[in-house]
């Protein structure tokens, strides 16, 4: 079981990746950051690559945009804290990959219910990055709708499984739940 997992919700810009990585600098462990991010356009290849430049260069990095739980029990050796950045970009390409919603909302579903379970056979401490996208104004499109909700969802999965659970706000992590004991 894993010996802790911490959950950072919040917004875009909000320090999530910032805050996860000191965490698991904190650590002193050996660290894993699983990479779901797909370089699919200019803007994005940018995005990866500054995110490449602030990782130390001592950290494995795992390039998982899906099957995330399974690549996880593939490459899983020694490390003491995983970070996954982030599950916003992994439903997104999962629900891309989908002919319909409803299929698209299981496959997520099943997704980050196989990752909790590689979760529950290491003895790692897991850092899971996730943006909370459903406090602004209802999405006008069926598509938008459909990502919220299902991020809602599997947010809510992740949220109960974590020990510890953080929303971002301007920088500052707020704690919302700690139920590990150290």
């Amino acid at each position: 079981m894993a010996k802790r997992c911490i959950l950072i919700l919040g917004g875009a810009r909000s320090g999530k990746s910032r805050y996860a990585q000191e965490l698991a600098e904190q650590s002193g462990d050996g660290v894993m950051f699983v990479a779901t991010a797909e370089p699919l356009d200019d803007e994005m290849k940018s995005r990866i690559e500054n995110h490449k430049r602030v990782r130390p260069a001592t950290w494995q990095t795992l390039e998982a945009p899906e099957n995330v739980g399974v690549r996880l029990n593939e490459s899983l050796s020694n490390q003491g804290t995983v970070i996954i950045d982030c599950i916003t970009l992994l439903a997104s390409n999962i629900l891309g990959r989908c002919k319909n919603s409803i299929d698209a909302e299981n496959a997520v579903v099943q997704e980050v219910n196989a990752l909790i379970d590689s979760m529950k056979k290491s003895n790692a401490t897991f850092i899971i990055v996730s943006n909370e996208i459903g406090l602004g104004i209802v999405p006008e499109n069926d598509l938008a709708r459909q990502y919220r909700d299902v991020l809602g969802r599997v947010n809510q999965i992740l949220a109960k499984f974590a020990t510890d659970v953080y929303f971002m706000i301007a920088g500052i992590p707020v704690q919302i739940k700690c139920t590990a004991t150290l």
